[in-house]
């Protein structure tokens, strides 16, 4: 049966379907908010996975170009693989829904949320997680929800519920929020260095509004939902567990108890098998649960070290980090690398500076069309010291690499202070816990190394959390969790900041919430952790941005020019720009606003391209040099193209300091040549020198200008005889009124050939050797 149910949500309307589409699956409804529209499914096997010890759980996020109005790109024409939000959207919605199934549930479910359409004030990834919880709550599929989610943003201080894409432009903040009516799920955050107080107060007035939506789903769910499917329990018997325990408790505290990794794996690898010979000889029907019962166990030692004992495997205190160490200019022909290590986490990252045309173009449904900071994150089999060939990367390496970014895009320079594209990637060479906030910490360190003006270090830490299984409201926050309190804990809260404020948060979590008390705690922590990082070894080691860009790094050098002279500069077909590239080999990016971008490692090439621009969109500046080409021979001289679509005249005097009689014996058509722009007279003409490129030998004077031979001694020629003396020719006669000739008409503007032929008409004029009765008097036009 078709059913509708709304509420407000931010102020708009949020509209849940139900009943009429998708009624294969478990659980379906269609979500509008505002104009986004969502459907949300939920499907479940009827048999558990065999072989599996974990419960096997996939959401996906589906995104549709033609919910926002396009057809994809590319050659096929249809969507091909998640893009990197898709991907880290199904994961913010995996994070809070997983805790809440049974624990030893092993039928497959399977989530999916198809985006239909788009309305960018309506946040879909919010739509999508409150439609995956009411699709849950009303399947017949074990769950312990519902949960809601908001999205916080802060502008001035004020807490904005669900930012409208104008003010998330001027948010300092984007924090995507789950919860449930009591506690909070995940906590997934990006921040332009927020403190701990205005953070943590956000938080507490998104969960308000959690509680409202989670009211709401629960009504829903009252009215229509299913009744719950019974399952087959995959959980160890309590007697086996008994048994096993009982034999082998005290050897696996002395089995834990190691600060290192590896020994930890081996000692608990001997416990494994010793246990199994015991069970072959007393209870061999037990050996199927021997995996489960070991992980079981260590969980349970773990726990007890930690809660009631306060001791930890490797005996560090509970508010103390592991050895650091960090290092730099480790690559040589990279542009900055930085290595950081935290006990036996160690993490290389390796930065890449470019133009900004290698900016990532982004493909989706929301505004942002592209980056220009990249930051991705490799976590090889090596790292755990599995066996394990490396394959493309998967949802986890795509989340800490994201995580990572968000971290330090808040304090990286803008495009006009560095007008660079910026890849990081982080190699995790050793892992063994928090290798993201490794990569935030390693990352700080390569930029620095790269010369990029971050405006101040970031680093990052994370704390775990043990519950009394018995009272949740006796817990325990640690600082800087190992991989196997990672494992074992209850949380991983991870937060990257500078000594000002947080930069990115995000949480993982094994229980149902985290109370505002356990929240506070990690933030009181990891804001100790993550100062310690920075003033005892990030900067003793590394105190400042480099003041120079590697050797290796292209050098970038930024002009605006008029926009409507942007055509000239990319010349027909781009024959112009071409030719620039081709002659001073950078690379030339140019904008539609006007702003272009020359890159090129050496930087005396960069500054000769943009000299070039300059030439083209400005006359050239007296007395700068060119390479140009000579592309016609005068008698009196050569034409040199300097910049394209630009010449001047080399007059035969200025070909060199000795004296040319031919210009023919100095340059033919097609020479490349070095002039110095002498002269740009009033009609535009461009003189040039070839021969003030050189230096002047030493005492050189221009000969002066030879005077003019009398004429009877000019050979060859005769004196034309005199006419003497003309007789008076009287009065003349009068000849009568001239007719008026009225108005003249007009003549119309002259046609303008361009300096150089005004050049050459002058040069020709002034060279005639005619006699000087016979020369073309100063009216005179050669057309």
């Amino acid at each position: 049966m078709e059913r509708s149910f709304q509420i407000t949500l931010a102020g708009r309307p949020l509209v849940v379907e139900t009943g009429k589409l998708a009624q294969f699956a478990n659980g379906s409804c269609l979500i509008r908010y505002g104009e986004t529209a969502i459907l949300s499914t939920v499907t479940a096997s009827t048999t558990p996975r065999d072989g599996i010890d974990f419960f096997p759980l996939s959401v996906d996020y589906e995104e549709k170009q033609y919910a926002v109005g396009k057809i994809p790109g590319g050659y096929i024409k249809r969507e091909g693989r998640p893009s990197e939000k898709a991907i880290l959207t199904s994961r913010v919605i995996d994070r809070p829904i997983r805790p809440l199934f049974p624990k030893d549930l092993r039928n497959d479910v399977v989530v999916s949320n198809l985006v239909m359409s788009v309305d960018q004030d309506c946040s879909p990834e919010i739509a999508a997680m409150i439609g995956t919880s009411i699709a849950i709550s009303i399947s017949d599929i074990p769950w312990n929800g519902p949960i809601g989610g908001v999205v916080l943003g802060l502008i001035g201080d004020e807490v904005i519920i669900n930012p409208t894409e104008t003010q998330r432009a001027e948010s300092r903040m984007y924090v995507t929020l789950a919860g449930t009516k009591k506690k909070i799920c995940m906590v997934e955050a990006g921040a332009n260095e927020v403190d701990d107080d205005s953070m943590l107060a956000a938080i507490e007035i998104g969960h308000q509004t959690i509680q409202e939506i989670v009211a709401f789903i629960d009504g829903i769910k009252a009215e229509i939902g299913k009744e719950k499917f019974s399952y087959t329990s995959a959980e160890v018997p309590e007697e086996v567990f008994a048994y096993i325990k009982k034999f082998a408790w005290d050897d696996m505290r002395q089995a834990v108890l190691s600060d290192d990794k590896s020994v930890r794996d081996a000692n608990v690898a001997a416990l494994t098998d010793k246990v199994r010979a015991y069970l072959t000889e007393t209870h061999e029907e037990y050996l199927s649960y021997l995996a489960d019962s070991i992980y079981k166990l260590e969980k349970k030692v773990v726990r007890d070290y930690l809660f009631r004992e306060h001791v930890r495997v490797d005996g560090r205190a509970l508010d103390q980090i592991r050895p650091l160490s960090c290092d730099v200019g480790i690559l040589p022909r990279v542009h900055g690398t930085g290595l950081f290590q935290r006990g036996q986490t160690q993490v290389l990252t390796a930065c890449t500076l470019a133009p900004l045309s290698k900016a990532q173009v982004l493909d989706g449904l929301d505004a942002e069309e592209s980056k220009r900071y990249m930051h991705h994150y490799n976590f090889p089999g090596y790292s755990v010291g599995e066996a394990k060939s490396t394959r493309s990367p998967g949802r986890r390496e795509i989340g800490h690499g994201a995580l990572a970014e968000r971290s330090l895009i808040p304090v990286l320079p803008s495009e006009e202070e560095f007008p660079y594209a910026i890849r990081n990637v982080s190699e995790i060479l050793m892992s063994n816990g928090s290798t993201s906030q490794g990569s935030v910490c390693a990352s700080t360190l390569a930029l620095m190394d790269a010369g990029v003006p971050i405006k101040r270090p970031v680093a990052g830490i994370s704390t775990g959390l043990i519950v009394n299984e018995e009272n949740e409201d006796d817990f325990l926050v640690f600082m800087d969790i190992q991989g196997i309190e990672d494992f074992f804990g209850d949380m991983d809260f991870k937060v990257a900041g500078t000594e000002l404020g947080i930069t990115s948060i995000q949480v993982d979590i094994k229980v149902d919430g985290l109370t505002i008390d356990i929240i506070r705690k990690a933030f009181e922590l990891t804001h100790r952790g993550r100062l310690q990082i920075i003033n005892e070894v990030l900067l003793p080691r590394i105190s400042a941005p480099r003041p120079e860009l590697s050797k290796y790094a292209p050098r970038i050098i930024s002009t605006t020019v008029p926009v409507d002279k942007i055509r000239e500069v990319i010349g027909s077909g781009g024959k112009v720009i071409n030719k620039i590239i081709a002659d001073t080999g950078a690379e030339i990016d140019i904008n539609d606003d006007g702003r272009i971008f020359i890159a090129t490692p050496d930087e005396e090439r960069a500054k000769r391209a943009l000299a070039i621009i300059h030439g083209i969109v400005n006359d050239p500046e007296v007395g700068t040099i060119f390479d140009g080409t000579v592309t016609r021979l005068m008698a009196f001289g050569a034409f040199v193209e300097f910049l394209p679509g630009k010449e001047g005249l080399v007059h035969i005097s200025k070909m060199a300091w000795n004296r040319v009689d031919k210009v023919e014996d100095v340059v033919k058509e097609g020479d490349k040549v070095k002039v110095k722009v002498m002269e740009i007279d009033a009609q535009g003409r461009i003189n040039l020198s070839m021969r003030d490129c050189t230096e002047k030998p030493e005492g050189f004077v221009d000969a002066p200008d030879a005077p003019r031979r009398p004429m009877g001694d000019r050979p060859g020629r005769e004196r034309r005889p005199s006419f003497g003396d003309r007789p008076d020719r009287g009065d003349r006669p009068y000849r009568g009124d001239r007719p008026e000739r009225g108005d003249r008409p007009e003549r119309g503007d002259r046609p303008d050939h361009g300096p150089h032929e005004r050049h050459e008409r002058q040069e020709r004029t002034e060279s005639s050797d005619q006699p000087e009765g016979n020369r073309p008097n100063a009216r005179s036009r050669d057309f």
